[in-house]
């Protein structure tokens, strides 16, 4: 009897041979994204508390069409990962009523909802 572990050799591509491996690493890369634009974020207000000369540096650099297009591509990463989070949260988060399961279609919809819903909120607030 070998003492040594079988270890199945797996290809650096294993993921390219179904869709949904496909989409789930791809959400999983859009992730990356959205922490950057957190870090954005967070640099902005770090700039913002060092004065009115980085704050107007800061406003530069993202107002640059190098930092639009940054901003664009974390805002299509984002609702990309959004989209198919929501699509897999009544796998991940079954709800139970009365001892019912709620239907997937009814958690997916109130996402939504609240998503749009919170996306007025904050235009209304911004004054668009």
């Amino acid at each position: 009897m070998s003492r040594r572990p079988y270890l199945r050799k797996i290809e650096r591509h294993w993921w390219l041979r179904h869709r949904r491996y496909v989409v789930y690493m791809v959400r999983e890369l859009t992730s990356l994204f959205v922490a950057l634009y957190c870090a954005l974020l967070v640099d902005g207000l770090v700039r913002l508390a060092q004065g009115q000369a980085a704050w107007e540096g800061f406003v530069a650099a993202i107002s640059s069409p190098l930092g639009v297009l940054f901003q664009l591509l974390c805002l299509v990463f984002a609702t990309f990962h959004s989209i198919t989070w929501f699509a897999v949260t009544p796998k991940a988060m079954p709800v139970m009523v009365k001892g019912e399961a709620v239907p997937p279609w009814t958690i997916v919809t109130a996402h939504y909802a609240v998503w749009a819903a919170l996306s007025l909120l904050v235009l209304v607030a911004a004054g668009v």
